[in-house]
């Protein structure tokens, strides 16, 4: 009785792509792919149609298929809030979406959320069982959403905000990424010219019979070390890098500190300001919309800043909310965010339209995170050039003083 009781609680297996090959009525070979939990269910699905199954065997990419980003995710919300205002049932929006999906790590997850889902959990509920991919802000919204009766209207915002929030991160990865990709060109230059050029000079120069410029000295010195302790100097620096990623992760007091750092370097520290403004603007107006109560909205916004000291300062002003202080004056005890912002939001308050107004400020700091990108393009590629006129232009004038003296001392 036990063992008939667990058996039909048993959660079913989730639809997982098949490829198979058979021969149809009239003996022709066919084949074709299909979603099903197992392969006794394709043989049975295959005859029901006519077919007589030669071969089946799962496609291996399943069990692989790349890791689900947060750009996936907005693309599923978007997907997903297109077929349920069509009025598309929501476990077919599952299915449609899910045999679109080219990732099958993707796949496999929006499966597993309509099995979820056909079997009574609710959407919510379902998607707080992957964690890694929806957080918080997300699951509050689609519990809202659920809870008015207006799912596909909050799944509509959700991916309009997803959409804006990696619009803004894509924006400032694209500006930080020819400098990394210059620098990165750069080391590997200086490493090719201090391991196989500066060498020769060096043999060069033993033939001189005269004392070198001290900076040659220096540079050749460097060539020696990176050519006899290269390796281990790489080593060095990958378990340095390793054990500040390692920390990073997990120490929040460390984050906290290259947090606050971060914020402070000129050109990209008010980037990362503007980006936070924006990330809580527009999650403050997509929340309040939804009508989650403004205490509980403000814990999901302190983890959408991005940044774990506009994160404890949205902690603290939830608690000077939940005591019946406002919203403006909560924001204004911080000292963090710009006398505009705090204005527009105390405009909100007070006409009752926090959510429009807290959206004209996502609008506008968005732009301003664009506007300020660009010139930080348009600066950062003359002085990365310089940058490199200076570590390649160094190696050579290194390496032609002493020429240059033995010429002096010819003439």
């Amino acid at each position: 009785m036990a063992t008939a009781i667990s058996a039909t609680l048993k959660t079913p297996k989730p639809d997982v792509p098949f490829l198979w090959e058979g021969r149809d009525k009239r003996g022709q070979r066919v084949k074709g792919n299909t979603m099903a939990p197992d392969e006794t269910a394709v043989r049975a699905e295959l005859r029901r149609q006519g077919i007589a199954p030669l071969r089946i065997r799962r496609k291996r990419d399943s069990l692989k298929g790349g890791k689900v980003n947060a750009a996936d995710i907005a693309v599923f919300a978007r997907q997903l809030a297109t077929m349920l205002i069509a009025g598309i049932p929501m476990v077919q929006s599952f299915e449609i979406v899910a045999s679109g999906v080219d990732k099958p790590s993707l796949r496999n997850l929006i499966l597993a959320i309509k099995t979820d889902v056909e079997s009574g959990t609710s959407l919510h509920e379902a998607l707080a069982k992957h964690p890694l991919y929806f957080d918080d802000l997300f699951v509050n919204l689609v519990r809202a959403g659920e809870q008015a009766g207006a799912l596909d209207t909050l799944l509509d915002k959700i991916a309009t905000y997803k959409e804006k929030s990696e619009a803004t991160k894509k924006k400032v990865k694209k500006a930080l990424f020819y400098p990394a990709a210059v620098l990165i060109v750069a080391a590997i230059v200086t490493t090719v010219l201090m391991i196989f050029v500066i060498p020769e000079f060096q043999k060069l120069f033993k033939g001189f019979g005269a004392n070198l410029p001290a900076f040659t000295m220096f540079v050749i010195h460097i060539s020696n070390a990176v050519r006899h302790q290269g390796i281990l100097i790489a080593i060095g620096l990958g378990i340095a890098a390793w054990v500040f990623v390692y920390f990073k992760k997990r120490s929040r007091k460390m984050r906290e500190v290259l947090d606050r750092m971060s914020l402070k370097i000129p050109i990209i520290g008010p980037i990362l300001n503007k980006a936070a403004i924006s990330r809580y603007a527009r999650t403050l107006s997509t929340m309040f919309a939804a009508g989650v109560p403004l205490v509980e909205a403000l814990e999901s916004i302190a983890g959408a800043t991005g940044n774990i000291i506009y994160e404890n300062a949205v902690l603290k002003m939830r608690d000077e909310v939940a005591t019946g202080q406002r919203l403006q004056r909560a924001m204004e005890t911080q000292g963090i965010f710009p006398n505009m912002v705090v204005q527009m939001i105390a405009v909100g308050e007070e006409a009752g339209s926090l959510d429009e107004m807290a959206g004209k400020v996502a609008v506008f700091y968005e732009a301003e995170v664009d506007n300020a990108v660009d010139a930080m393009s348009s600066l950062l590629e003359p002085l990365i050039m310089v940058i490199l006129g200076v570590i390649v232009g160094g190696l050579v004038i290194a390496m032609y003083l002493p020429i240059f003296q033995l010429g002096n001392v010819v003439h």
